[in-house]
């Protein structure tokens, strides 16, 4: 119903490697963050900080401190460099990042190394994931079915498989130093193998043989433009309330089933499995199912389900009803995000541009929204929610859009 309109003269074999080159780079992101996470307990040994949160909390605030000025600066480095070589130096920033990291911590037990690292790499990870979103819609077009659901749920398969490594590596005593230096080598080889697959795209602003690239003033001046754009922003209000409510989801769910529903620490891991589980299964299954139904149902219907979560959680009683209440939560934010991305790009000029511009609002909600959900309450999360649910038509295709203002008797 809504599938994206082929654009392509370029094989069904070249559409397929550009496709799982872009499944790799969103693979990669989340294996970047999940194996810091998996070791944070490691790094905390090694640099003797005990058992204060507080001065963990500091180094994982220089991530995200980095993460938001790699989201800021994405679009200057894109316009400059165009996504293609862009990613491949994104994810070096991030794997010098992991090393510091690891030698910071298991070798030179050094604080500020570590706290550079971190810097590193939430830059090096910002930057990356506005530019695999800007991939991500490109082969998207061209292939003319919704992908970037599944694209996201890649991201989440890294984050599996980081978590799954990290505990490994934990559970056999290897060094944080080893583990992070073998993960960085890892990430530099395959986005160098994968970046092969990618084609160079003028209109993302690559540089190609076939089309010179536009003088860097103008290009910066197209891709400030876009912010004029009432459609975007709202598209962006869409992102805003679903990216707030994963990040919240991911901080808190946890907590708040052992503080505000009497739980034991080892069943708020759970419920939290349960939450992640469910936006990934949602991402999975929600290309299909957009292209039957449409972006803006699906938005409404998600949404509604994330407000029926949230309201479930909050509310609380038998554990049975919070770990409805969470499945409905992940299935509510599973497909917000990467719709938004597939909204911004469809049948417009300078696509970069515009993706780049709604990913900056929704990776900024998703860093953001844990700690402002600790000062505003859980219950904020529902007023984003329904935003989301009211600005919901602004993710109608284009095409779709132009064919009902021809027709507006026909609803």
């Amino acid at each position: 119903m809504s599938q994206p309109t082929p654009t392509t003269t370029r094989s069904r074999r070249e559409l397929r490697a550009w496709r799982n080159a872009v499944f790799v780079i969103f693979i990669l992101s989340g294996l970047a963050m999940a194996t810091w996470v998996a070791r944070i307990p490691g790094v905390r040994d090694d640099l003797g900080l005990g058992r204060d949160p507080s001065a963990v909390g500091l180094l994982i605030l220089g991530m995200s401190v980095g993460a938001i000025i790699g989201l800021s600066v994405s679009s200057l480095v894109m316009v400059r460099f165009g996504p293609h070589k862009g990613m491949v130096g994104g994810l070096t920033i991030v794997a010098i990042g992991t090393l510091l990291i690891g030698f910071g911590s298991s070798v030179f037990h050094a604080v500020p190394l570590v706290a550079i690292g971190l810097i590193l790499l939430g830059f090096g990870n910002g930057m990356v994931d506005v530019m695999m979103n800007v991939e991500g819609t490109a082969v998207e077009r061209e292939i003319g079915k919704t992908l970037m659901p599944l694209m996201h749920a890649f991201f989440s398969f890294g984050t599996v498989l980081g978590a799954g490594i990290g505990a490994a590596a934990a559970a056999l005593h290897i060094a944080v130093a080893w583990h992070l230096a073998v993960i960085a080598v890892l990430m530099v080889a395959v986005a160098l193998f994968a970046i092969r697959f990618i084609p160079r795209e003028a209109e993302l602003g690559d540089e190609t043989e076939a089309q010179p690239r536009m003088p860097f003033g103008q290009r910066l001046r197209a891709s400030l433009a876009v912010w004029a754009d009432w459609r975007l922003i709202l598209i962006g209000v869409v992102m805003l309330g679903m990216a707030f409510g994963e990040g919240s989801a991911n901080d808190w769910i946890a907590l708040a089933t052992v503080d505000g529903h009497g739980q034991q620490n080892s069943t708020g891991a759970v419920v939290f499995g349960f939450f992640v589980a469910a936006m990934t299964v949602g991402r999975v299954l929600g290309g299909p199912v957009v292209d039957r139904i449409g972006r803006v149902t699906a938005i409404r219907v998600t949404a509604a389900m994330g407000v029926a979560g949230l309201l479930l959680f909050i509310l609380g009683g038998p554990l049975w009803v919070v770990v409805v209440g969470t499945v409905l939560w992940g299935f509510g934010v599973s497909l917000g995000f990467p719709l938004g991305m597939s909204a911004a790009s469809d049948g417009q000029d300078n696509p970069a541009a515009r993706v780049s511009a709604v990913a900056i609002i929704g990776y900024c909600a998703f860093l953001v929204g844990p700690p402002l959900i600790g000062f505003l309450g859980k219950e904020f999360g529902i007023v984003l929610l329904v935003a989301s649910f009211l600005a919901a038509p602004a993710v109608r295709p284009v095409a779709e859009r132009r064919a009902r203002a021809a027709t507006p008797a026909t609803e």
